[in-house]
């Protein structure tokens, strides 16, 4: 599993020109499942997204999470994370899961998601061909993957 996170001060997500999730202060994640993963590598990328401390402090360094700031998270499903560009020019994404697989995880992710930071997130479609805005604050943007715990 492989999420790209950006700190963002706002973002936006569309589906044919209607507005399907949207937040202020928080993280927009776009979230890749590959056929490997599991529930249990979805319960820890989601523990770790939502204690990620990316907010400043009183003293203007990144020690505060997003339960501290009040954030939401917008979450984005993007196959494309596993986009393999090694050879050719043309990225294969054969590691990203079916969407048969791929969804009910996601879908999980949502509630996990929600219960770990305690309020409803926002979300876009899956497999919908989406618009995405944001205001990228910082930047801050943190690539984490489950099958590369550093």
């Amino acid at each position: 599993m492989r999420a790209l996170i950006q700190r963002v001060s706002q973002a936006t997500v569309r589906v044919n020109g209607t507005v399907s999730g949207s937040i202020q202060k928080g993280f927009l994640v776009f979230l890749g499942i590959e056929e490997s993963d599991t529930e249990e590598e979805l319960c820890w990328l989601s523990r770790k997204i939502v204690a990620l401390r990316l907010f400043d402090d009183d003293q203007g360094l990144m020690n505060l999470a997003l339960t501290d700031v009040g954030g939401d998270i917008l979450l984005v499903s993007q196959f494309t994370l596993h986009a393999a560009t090694k050879k050719g020019n043309r990225p294969s994404f054969i590691r990203a899961a079916r969407p048969e697989l791929a969804q009910p995880l996601y879908e999980k992710m949502i509630r996990q998601l929600a219960a770990d930071l305690g309020k409803p997130i926002a979300t876009g479609v899956f497999g919908a061909s989406m618009e995405v805005e944001l205001v990228n604050d910082g930047p801050v943007t943190i690539w984490i993957d489950t099958q590369n715990k550093e």
